[in-house]
């Protein structure tokens, strides 16, 4: 399930994705270096780097599990904070459902 997301001030539009991220799942941090939430990049990289040092690498793999069930979350609430608003009245109600809360335009 994807939600729309625009920048009202740059009209700047981003597709979503809401739940689970299987993207996290596989590639740990890269997904939020790709998106350039660097942010959460950087502390998915330092998580993993640290656990993965005291546990010969399998630290890092949980840490991607675990992350692929909110980073998706995450990244939105970030955006949110970052002026977009939905874009439409379906990604209101989809947020909404999802218990994300959001500003109208």
């Amino acid at each position: 399930m994807h939600v729309n997301l625009e920048n009202p001030k740059t009209h700047q539009l981003k597709q979503v994705k809401v739940g689970f991220s299987w993207t996290t799942f596989f590639f740990g941090f890269w997904p939020a270096l790709f998106r350039g939430d660097w942010k959460w990049f950087a502390i998915q990289l330092a998580i993993e780097i640290v656990l993965g040092c005291f546990t010969f690498g399998i630290g890092a793999g949980i840490v991607g599990i675990i992350f692929s069930f909110f980073y998706n979350k995450l990244y939105i609430n970030d955006l949110l904070e970052a002026g977009y608003v939905p874009n439409d009245k379906s990604s209101k109600d989809i947020l909404l459902s999802k218990g994300i809360t959001v500003a109208s335009k």
